[in-house]
Parts: C-alpha cells; sequence; structure tokens
C-alpha cells in the first residue's frame, strides 16, 4: 500500500515551530518511502477561523521548501481540502453511529450544561464531564422518550451528536514511536462528534477523512494522545478498524528550561520567534514576529528543527532536506520532549550562512541592507551594488549568526559611523600618533592603486617612519573607520568603502 501522510491544521493563527516539524517528519516519511504528503485545512471551528491564516499556513510551507502533494490550492483526487466544503459528508456518519447505538443526540443548553458542572463538582472532580455517569441525568437520546426525540428534532431544537463511551473497557492502541498505550474508558468523556450547526468536531472530521482519503500514517502531537481512545473506537465503530492509519505521537517541543510546552509567550518573554514566519493577527492588530523575518534561512530552520527529538545515529549535525529524507526514520524520534535552545538554533543557522555562497548570500541580505540604509540618519550610499554587497558578505559572515546581522556587522560600510568609542584613542593619544595619521592622510591621497596591499604596505612604512609599532595604530585605525572595536580587516574595509571615504573619516577624529 502507497504511504499517505497527511498535515491537518485549523486556520486559526501563527504557525508554531512544532506544527513545522509534524510537516518535516511527515514530509520525510513520505518522501523516504516513495509516498504523498496531503495537506488537510480542518476549518470546522467557524469560530476560531482567522481570515489569513490559511494562505499564511501555504507560505510557511512553501518558504521550508514542504509543499505538499495535494492541498486546497493543488487539489487531487480526494479533493475537496477543505473540511468546511466536505460538511454534507460527516452527517450521514454520525446517523450510522446513532444507528448503531454508538452516538447520541444531546439536547443540553449550555446553562443546562454548567448547572450539570456545579452540581456534580468535588474536590476530587473539579471539572465534571458528559460522560457514562452524567449522561442518565441530561436531556439526549438515550434518556428521552424516542417520540420527544423525533419531536424536539422536528421543531429544529438545537442538538450536538456525542459518541456514546464504553464503561470499563480497556482500549489500546499501538504507537509508532511509544510502543502499546492502553486507555481506562470509563475517564473517557462523551466527545461531541456533530455541532449544532451540523459541523463535524475535529474527532468525527479527522476519522472520515483519513479514511475517505485513504492516509496510512497519522503523526501528531503527543498532546493529542487524551483523544486517541475515541479516535480508535470510532474506526471501529465506522467498520474501517483494518484501515486504520498507524499512529505516532511526536514529542513536545518544550521550554528552554525543560519545564512545559514552549507557547508563544515563551518566545516573547524571552526574545525569540516561536513561528515559522511573521504573523499578522487581523482580530487584535498585532504582529508576531517569525524566524524568517528574524533572519534565518529555511534550510537551517529545517535542519534545526528535525534534530528537536529526533536522533540521526551520527555525530553529523547538518544535513540537506534531500540528506534527512534518506536517513529519517521513526525508529529515532525521541518519547520524551526535546528542549528548545534559540542559541543552538543560531549556530545552526551561521553554519548555514557560512556555507552559502557570497554571491547568493547577497541577494539574501539585500532585503536587511536597504531596510539598515532607510533607518539610517547618516546615508553615505544612496543606490546599493551587489557586487559590493557580496564582497562585503564575504567579509563579515563568519561574525552573522542571522542574516539581520548583516546591517549590524556592516553598516559602516553603507552608512558614516557614529564614532562610539572615542575614548579608546583619546586615552592613548600623543604627538606622535597625530603626525602618523596625519601625514597618513597625504599618503593615502598619492596611491593610485587602491587596494589591500597598497593600504597595509603605505600604513607599515609610515608607522615605521614615525617611530609606532604596528599595533599602536591599527586600533585608532579601526575605530576611525568603523565606530567600534570590531569588524573584519582594516584594509579591507579601507579598500572597500574607498579612499575618499576613507580619509574623510580619518580627518573627522584628527583633524
Amino acid at each position: 500500500m502507497k504511504v499517505r501522510v497527511r498535515f491537518a491544521p485549523s486556520p486559526t493563527g501563527g504557525l508554531h515551530l512544532g506544527g513545522v516539524r509534524t510537516v518535516l517528519y511527515n514530509y520525510l516519511f513520505a518522501r523516504h518511502h516513495g509516498g504523498n504528503f496531503v495537506l488537510r485545512i480542518e476549518d470546522t471551528d467557524q469560530n476560531r477561523f482567522v481570515e489569513g491564516a490559511e494562505q499564511y499556513i501555504m507560505d510557511c510551507l512553501k518558504w521550508c521548501g514542504l509543499e505538499p502533494d495535494e492541498s486546497p490550492l493543488k487539489g487531487g483526487l480526494y479533493a475537496p481540502y477543505r473540511q468546511s466544503e466536505r460538511k454534507h459528508l460527516y452527517k450521514d456518519y454520525a446517523e450510522q453511529l446513532i444507528d448503531s447505538g454508538h452516538a447520541y443526540i444531546a439536547f443540553d443548553t449550555p446553562e443546562e450544561l454548567e448547572k450539570m458542572r456545579a452540581e456534580y463538582r468535588r474536590d476530587d472532580n473539579t471539572n465534571p464531564q458528559y460522560d457514562h455517569f452524567t449522561r442518565g441525568l441530561m436531556r439526549n437520546s438515550l434518556t428521552l422518550a424516542p417520540e420527544t426525540v423525533a419531536e424536539l428534532v422536528e421543531k429544529g431544537t438545537p442538538y450536538v451528536v456525542r459518541i456514546k463511551m464504553p464503561e470499563k473497557e480497556t482500549i489500546t492502541l499501538t504507537d509508532m514511536i511509544r510502543g502499546e498505550i492502553s486507555f481506562d474508558s470509563s475517564l473517557v468523556d462523551d466527545k461531541v462528534l456533530l455541532k449544532a450547526d451540523g459541523m463535524p468536531t475535529y474527532h468525527l472530521a479527522v476519522v472520515v477523512d483519513d479514511y475517505l482519503m485513504k492516509i496510512t500514517h497519522a503523526f501528531r502531537g503527543e498532546e493529542w494522545l487524551p483523544s486517541a481512545p475515541v479516535h480508535v473506537l470510532l474506526w471501529q465503530y465506522l467498520g474501517w478498524k483494518q484501515h486504520m492509519p498507524q499512529w505516532a505521537h511526536l514529542p513536545l517541543i518544550l521550554k528552554p528550561d525543560g519545564n512545559g510546552k514552549l507557547s508563544k509567550r515563551d518566545g516573547d518573554r524571552l526574545g525569540f520567534p516561536v513561528f515559522a514566519m511573521n504573523w499578522y493577527d487581523p482580530k487584535t492588530g498585532e504582529t508576531t514576529k517569525g524566524f524568517r523575518e528574524m533572519g534565518f534561512l529555511p534550510q537551517a530552520f529545517v535542519n534545526m528543527l528535525a534534530m528537536l527529538g529526533w536522533n540521526p545515529g551520527v555525530e553529523k549535525e547538518l544535513f540537506s532536506l534531500d540528506e534527512l529524507v534518506q536517513i529519517f526514520s521513526l525508529e529515532r524520534v525521541h518519547k520524551g520532549g526535546a528542549k528548545f535552545n534559540f542559541e543552538k538554533a543560531k549556530w545552526f543557522n551561521h553554519q548555514y550562512i557560512q556555507q552559502t555562497d557570497n554571491a547568493v548570500l547577497a541577494e539574501m541580505v539585500l532585503p536587511y541592507i536597504l531596510n539598515g540604509i532607510n533607518l539610517s540618519g547618516n546615508i553615505r550610499l544612496t543606490t546599493y551594488d551587489l557586487r559590493l554587497i557580496e564582497k562585503i558578505a564575504g567579509l563579515i559572515k563568519d561574525r552573522c549568526h542571522l542574516l539581520t546581522d548583516f546591517w549590524e556587522q556592516g553598516h559602516f560600510f553603507f552608512a558614516t559611523p557614529e564614532i562610539k568609542e572615542i575614548a579608546v584613542i583619546r586615552d592613548k593619544w600623543n604627538d606622535q600618533k597625530q603626525q602618523f595619521f596625519t601625514a597618513l592622510q597625504t599618503k593615502l591621497e598619492q596611491i593610485t592603486d587602491w587596494n589591500h596591499d597598497a593600504l597595509e604596505a603605505s600604513c607599515n612604512e609610515l608607522a615605521v617612519e614615525c617611530g609606532l609599532k604596528k599595533g599602536d595604530v591599527m586600533l585608532p585605525l579601526r575605530i576611525m573607520l568603523v565606530g567600534g572595536k570590531y569588524g573584519p580587516g582594516v584594509f579591507a574595509i579601507a579598500e572597500l568603502i574607498g579612499k575618499e571615504e576613507t580619509i574623510k573619516r580619518i580627518k573627522f577624529v584628527t583633524g
């Protein structure tokens, strides 16, 4: 049987890196086995639907290089791929479950449900559920006469369809990561399968759609484990048990301290993104920063995610997507959660920046350079030259962990810098150094072939003439050109900013 996997997000907001990792493992598994990867949009909860979220999800997958074989955009043999467009399918299966005695109709109002929870709340049961005990006390087709049920339905009384969970049964599931898992059916509530608006809940829709779309393997986060017994029973009750996909519940991505699942709030608090790309919420007007906009390369982001909860079995940590496809296996996915380490994420990005061709890198950093130029109040260059940016990228990329670092580490190439460490120069300034830098301006004016080697030779020669060591003049010269004690080689900087700008910066400090 051909492998078919799916990622089935709800279009309710930004795509968390845990969701992207689920996509990645699905994608790698499908490609490794020559199968298909399906994107299905689970938009049955219209109250939580957010405009633009579906397109955002697709854009994220495209940026990551993890595009599906079938989706709402691409179509496929099992279209439509939005659950809201499949609404007509689910009611028949809900009625089949009612007819077989595995589900029932419930007419309870929100007020009645709240009254039940208040009445049966105890110290040892602070949140009573609609289950095998309370169902017998509520208004549903199990407690009402058949004619009453028919009359209420005829009158258009709102109702939901709930699964009838069995009592004292052990439900088992073989998980590809965790092995055999058992659940006590008495501890699981009667989940709603079909809502009053006719839309299915996740529980019914995921089973029906996985069956109809011939999904062979279903990977999702471990937070869905409590729902697994409901889904196993639905596969059984609908007569499809032999077609049930193999399940794998992936470990959580944890906070950096390991204490709980990583959330957007943690990212806001600690200063790193948790979404793949910038997410603008039209309901709140808030923009949440993503890995892409912070300056991550998609290849580095994907490589980093692959290693969060999976061990390749070798010392090597850097893998292309094709290499990941070749070596990926679920057997090496961990059962325990994986701590997110932003410094390690930046390390991955730094490695990929180092490996990227300078011409390609120039194209990547151009938007960040242009943004820096636009924001700078002291612009030197009003136009950009990709060949120049390519040379600059080659000089500074070993200092850059993020694409955004290229402006911070190389802004002095494009704008005359503020001399922030002038005190370092003045503390050890003397007549001898003044004489050197005054003479240096004249010497630089006379250079006809403006290049690194000629500049270094002239500077070294003049230092000897003035009775100075090279070390005496290099730090002051760096600060004059850059504004601080950082940056690539001083003469490489001077070569790229040009004769006029080099002399201008020296003169600004020394007069």
